[in-house]
């Protein structure tokens, strides 16, 4: 069974169904992650279309097992082009998010899964359904960036 890090209690209850994303404080934006840890995979994105293609090469922080960033509160330190989604960046951003992504679900106005810790009352309920990438994945810096298209995944949803 797996801790959550993420801050879930004290919320209003099911404040994502009664709030729009952008009037949402920080504690309700980051209780929305569910840890599947799939916005932290390598993705190839079609310049053309603008498909994007999940990969099963994880960003170097990400641990594999937890489905967690090991360095959150600091990874801009480490890796730069790291992506902050919040209210103001959801709008550019939502594009490439995972299909079964709070964030995404809520911006396209549909409903969380129940296996979402939100609803389930348990992060581990997002493993047990699997749909994260827990124990699937190859750190970036075993493979070229030339090689990714070799590691294309489907999303577990």
């Amino acid at each position: 069974m797996s801790t959550d890090p993420i801050k879930r209690s004290g919320l209003s209850p099911k404040f994502w169904e009664k709030k729009p994303l952008k009037d949402m404080n920080p504690i309700e934006w980051e209780a929305l992650c569910d840890g599947c840890g799939k916005c932290c995979l390598n993705k190839i994105e079609d310049e053309d279309t603008r498909d994007v293609y999940l990969t099963r090469v994880a960003c170097r922080l990400l641990d594999d097992q937890t489905c967690r960033c090991g360095q959150y509160d600091i990874r801009h330190q480490f890796v730069s082009e790291c992506i902050v989604l919040n209210p103001d960046t959801i709008e550019q951003n939502a594009y490439w998010l995972p299909k079964t992504c709070a964030y995404k679900l809520l911006w396209d106005g549909l409903p969380l899964y129940d296996w979402h810790p939100l609803i389930s009352g348990t992060p581990q309920s997002v493993h047990d359904a699997g749909v994260s990438v827990q124990g699937m994945t190859v750190p970036e810096f075993e493979v070229d960036e030339d090689d990714w298209e070799n590691h294309l995944i489907e999303e577990p949803e």
